[in-house]
């Protein structure tokens, strides 16, 4: 482990020159006392760093010094995919190895192309969580991980809505979605309540919950019961142990694909309803924000404009309860027509709120 990071420092200095201390620490990840003692070890050893005093000083390596030890590891190389994601690859447990590979893939290139990609990620950024929502608690993903690739069966306890079950799992891929993760897995019931919890997980338990940020599943069974291939929020885990020995995937199991399928089928269960919803023009700006792909589809499908610039469309919606809700976000600039249950539905909501917030005399 001590090797790598002396590698990494290596690295460090001779793609960005002079660094200081407090710099080398916190791009690796350690003290700044373990520097000091890695700077002597490297200098032992025969590589020509040198210490610059003053206000502008640091450590840098001899002009014209470079290492060619670049070759990549097994794990180094499998991290680079995450490359333009350093906090989920923190979260998996690679970002040191994510900064050494991206470290070795540099000081391997071409002074230019090198120059070219420090360029690159300077100027772009990804950050994959949705706005305004603290990221989940996800103590339990590096190992899921882990048995993920190493195709490791785990014992897992599980919170779902109606309270903990236990799920042994073959966790076949790792899914990050609007800055959630999920574990996809092949899932057998030791718990025993069989096709009842399969039947539970498919419409709740386990199943879904739509947040502002779109879908945010908990599991989705596409074969409900025994042996199901299923999607669950790693968040849930409350407990991870491993289990007895190792497993086969699927042959031919696609995880983007199954991903695509499992996410078109919820939102197809979800959205089961449809309203007519007569829209202001500042209506037709908010649907899509406040309804995704559903909004955008409906407005594609309006009607034409009356003369105060109102249309209407025919909007796909979740349950009475959570359509009045979601409806109401979208306040005076919309007019629910139909269906009658649901126009009803969304004035007795009104007049609640009404009653709440009578008018001052």
């Amino acid at each position: 482990m001590r090797a790598d990071r002396l590698l990494s420092l290596l690295l460090l200095l001779q793609h960005r020159g002079r660094m200081t201390a407090p710099e080398l620490a916190a791009e690796l990840g350690i003290s700044v006392r373990t520097v000091y003692r890695d700077i002597e070890a490297l200098s032992g050893s025969g590589v020509p760093v040198y210490a610059d005093r003053g206000p502008a000083g640091g450590y840098r390596l001899m002009a014209g010094y470079r290492t060619r030890l670049t070759g990549l590891t097994d794990t180094e190389a499998g991290s680079l995919f995450l490359s333009g994601l350093p906090g989920p690859a923190q979260d998996l447990g690679l970002g040191a190895v994510l900064t050494t590979a991206q470290l070795k893939v540099r000081a391997a290139l071409p002074a230019p192309l090198a120059e070219h990609s420090r360029r690159i990620q300077d100027r772009f950024h990804l950050d994959a969580p949705g706005w305004f929502r603290d990221a989940d608690p996800v103590p339990y993903l590096p190992q899921v991980a882990r048995a993920v690739w190493e195709q490791r069966v785990l014992q897992v306890r599980y919170q779902r809505w109606r309270g903990e079950v236990r799920r042994e799992l073959r966790p076949l891929g790792i899914v990050l979605k609007g800055g959630i993760w999920y574990a996809v897995a092949v899932a057998a019931d030791p718990d025993g309540d069989g096709g009842a919890a399969g039947r539970e997980d498919a419409v709740g338990g386990e199943a879904c919950i739509r947040g502002d940020a779109g879908i945010r599943g908990d599991a989705d069974a596409a074969r409900p019961g025994e042996g199901a291939v299923r999607t669950f929020r790693i968040s849930r885990l409350v407990g991870v142990d491993a289990g007895e020995g190792t497993f086969e995937r699927p042959a031919g199991f696609d995880l983007a694909a199954y991903w695509e399928a499992s996410a078109r089928r919820l939102e197809a269960m979800l959205r089961q309803d449809v309203a007519r919803v007569r829209l202001s023009p500042s209506g037709r700006r908010l649907l899509p924000a406040k309804f995704g792909t559903s909004g955008e589809r409906a407005l594609e499908s309006a009607g034409p404009a009356d003369a105060a610039g109102w249309v209407e469309v025919e909007l796909a919606v979740e349950s009475q309860q959570v359509a009045v809700s979601d409806l109401l976000s979208l306040g005076a600039e919309a007019e629910v027509v139909g269906p009658p249950a649901l126009r009803e539905a969304v004035i007795d909501a009104v007049h609640a709120l009404s009653a709440r917030y009578p008018a001052a005399n």
